[in-house]
């Protein structure tokens, strides 16, 4: 199977289905592969070479971890699986494996599209007519041994997605996700490197699992040399128990290759993403949020105060946070409660949501429908609704228990207020939020987290099939909940709670590894930042926010009159550019200073680009390294020139640099010279335009 950019080559060998290559294309005659792979006999070894193939299986010599775990009841624990079934056309691939003495069927299917981003899904049915216990099942790929480095991503709240890289030893190491959601320090993607890999060139192996549960990540190395990287769903004690012609449906392993370093791997997500038939397609509106503007102190007077502004800055959409619904004075009460507060709007929401909507600007409104406050009424009558294991109740974080999901009587109560309040008001957009990791997550006496994954799957589409041209904002603390699972149920994630744009820097950098910016909210927060207490200039905090889907998180009502001229301005020059914005190419410039970005996108022509320079902290030497800029189509000229659609930057300089005003070079000088950096205080950005002549 072949994609521009990368191959995959399978065949059965002796029953078992071998993976003999994962990585870059392959081209000519191959009939010997099989034969140029075959090792040596070593010394105090098998008499014969091993081929455990995809199912890593003991009975076939693999020493490592195996793909597929489980027993009946202490039985059928090992397997040794044989092609039954392979159908192969295009870059398709299906196969049936069966044991037939553990009674056991894994149908896997291997899809390889245009892009170079291969999907690996798997079956597991029991042929049997007793239980099956299935422990795990891990999908697996091969590294080559010039894969030395691996590179994953931790977190926690309002610091999401921050990059750790580690050598690949003799081992396995795991990168576990127990929240019950993907979580702050969930991996995103799993990626290994050679020692040489940057963002523009070196090979690089990606995989990232489509599952908004429990997960992990692996990568193993044996002591004959052998390594391989894999992803899969971590099921808890029990949680998946397979009856006589049951199966398990294991989540899909996307995974890529690029010779292009780990921007490569990029283009090949977001190329994916983009090419999908729900992939949001209109225009990306410049929404206003109004969490850190109000918090809990909903008031009509004050809303419409704000829209009024918004209105003015040029604000295509509004969303109403958290606090609008029965007793939501604090974060201690309410929740499953969604219903309107009669005493915060006597009137309802009719007429806020018809003021909004007079002004042009679209109406949205924030839900956390799998969470429930002690202190509300729905948990007053129905207790047993939530997570829980026997007579226990879980701890609580930020005052809320979990609403089963997979009881269909609370299922039922969430789909059916939710949809109410949509059908009685002109409710385009919801915000939902996920505030809380799952614990002691028990369903009617079992493991509940899976069931609880599906069960919000199953409500998003709901909700979208009973409300055409609903939209759907991914919130979980802020970035908790973006994975390629939940990605097909949502038109938007929430990337984190931290506005703060110096944070946001790495967060936005390392979350568009996978995901285009397009499906990532960008706002612009308050000048003094509430999760930071930081205060940075407009020009950054704007500029920032441009790379995605933008918005505003503050209370612009006192904002100055210059600085809503600023907003105005940057408001018309993201809806004038987000057309670039959310369909070129991301690059990240392999920047030699480690004080500095440099990133931006280009468009599929190379006829524009636009990139941001953000100084990060205090520079070294006097004046930075030059900025060079790679991509470009090296023989055309190009304009190149600094712009302030949200004012200028903080310089620490007597002059800038003249070609900020304007100036003619070639795509390849622009790549091999460049232009030189501006002196900029630290925290500061400024973007720069450069359009083909």
């Amino acid at each position: 199977m072949s994609a521009p950019t990368s191959s995959l080559l399978i065949e059965v060998v002796n029953g078992a289905l071998v993976i003999r290559h994962w990585g870059a294309p392959i081209l000519g005659q191959n009939h010997d592969i099989a034969l140029a792979s075959r090792v040596s006999i070593a010394n105090s070894s098998w008499d014969e070479p091993q081929l455990p193939g995809l199912m890593r299986e003991s009975a076939r010599g693999f020493l490592g971890r195996p793909s597929l775990s489980g027993h009946r009841n202490g039985k059928a624990w090992s397997t040794k699986f044989e092609v039954t079934d392979f159908h192969h056309q295009g870059n398709h691939c299906a196969v049936t494996l069966r044991d037939f003495h553990a009674e056991l069927e894994v149908i896997v299917t291997f899809d390889l599209d245009a892009f170079g981003v291969l999907i690996q899904k798997a079956t597991v049915k029991n042929i049997g007519n007793s239980d099956y216990v299935l422990n795990e099942f891990i999908h697996w790929l091969p590294l080559p041994r010039e894969a030395t480095q691996n590179l994953d991503f931790a977190g926690r709240w309002s610091n999401e997605r921050q990059p750790q890289c580690r050598d690949i030893q003799i081992g396995t190491w795991v990168r576990e996700s127990r929240e019950g959601r993907s979580g702050h320090n969930f991996s995103i993607a799993d990626i290994a490197l050679t020692a040489q890999t940057s963002f523009q060139s070196g090979s690089a192996w990606a995989t990232s699992i489509a599952w908004s549960g429990n997960s992990h990540y692996l990568v193993e190395r044996g002591f004959d040399g052998q390594q391989s990287i894999g992803a899969g769903e971590l099921l808890l004690a029990g949680e998946v128990i397979l009856k006589g012609n049951e199966s398990y449906e294991a989540p899909a392993l996307f995974a890529v290759y690029s010779s292009q370093g780990l921007d490569g791997v990029s283009a090949a997500f977001h190329s994916h993403l983009r090419a999908r038939e729900i992939h949001p397609k209109r225009p990306r509106p410049l929404t206003l949020n109004m969490w850190e503007a109000l918090y809990f102190d909903h008031n009509e007077s004050k809303i419409r105060e704000l829209v009024d502004v918004a209105a003015e800055v040029g604000v295509e959409r509004v969303v109403l946070d958290d606090g609008w619904f029965h007793s939501r004075r604090n974060d201690r009460s309410g929740l499953g409660d969604w219903v309107v507060d009669p005493a915060v709007w006597p009137n309802g929401l009719t007429p806020v949501v018809e003021y909004i909507n007079s002004k042009g600007i679209e109406f949205g409104l924030w839900f956390e429908g799998e969470m429930v406050n002690p202190d509300s009424d729905l948990y007053r009558a129905h207790p047993e609704w939530i997570l829980h294991e026997g007579d226990r109740t879980p701890p609580l974080w930020r005052h809320q228990l979990v609403l089963d999901l997979g009881h269909e009587e609370a299922y039922k109560h969430v789909l059916e207020q939710t949809s109410s309040l949509l059908a009685a008001h002109n409710i385009v957009y919801i915000k939902w939020d996920h505030n809380r990791v799952l614990v002691d997550a028990g369903h009617l006496g079992v493991a509940g987290v899976r069931r609880q994954t599906q069960a919000i799957y199953r409500l998003f589409a709901e909700l979208k099939k009973r409300h055409p041209g609903l939209e759907i904002e991914s919130c979980a603390s802020g970035g908790a909940r973006i994975d390629l699972g939940v990605i097909d149920y949502v038109d938007r994630f929430w990337t984190s709670d931290n506005n703060d744009a110096l944070e946001r820097q790495t967060i936005q950098r390392w979350t568009s590894q996978v995901i285009p910016p397009e499906m990532l909210g960008t706002h612009i927060g308050p000048t003094h930042g509430h999760q930071t207490g930081r205060t940075l200039e407009l020009s950054m905090r704007a500029i920032t926010a441009l790379f995605g889907h933008a918005g505003i998180e503050w209370n612009i009502t006192q904002a100055t009159a210059e600085e809503r001229a600023n907003l105005a301005t940057w408001a018309k020059y993201y809806k004038d550019n987000r057309a670039l914005l959310h369909s070129g190419k991301s690059v990240r410039i392999d920047y030699p200073d480690e004080h500095g970005y440099l990133y931006g996108v280009i468009s599929a022509d190379t006829k524009k680009s636009i990139f941001a320079y953000v100084q990060l902290t205090p520079t070294v030497t006097i004046h930075p390294a030059s900025l060079k800029f790679a991509g470009l189509d090296a023989a055309a000229n190009y304009l190149v020139k600094a712009v302030y659609p949200a004012g200028k930057p903080r310089f620490m300089l007597i002059t800038p640099p003249q070609w900020m005003d304007g100036i003619t070079m070639s795509g390849s000088a622009l790549a091999t010279i460049g232009v030189s950096a501006p002196i900029l205080a630290p925290a500061n950005a400024v973007l720069i335009e450069i359009t083909k002549l």
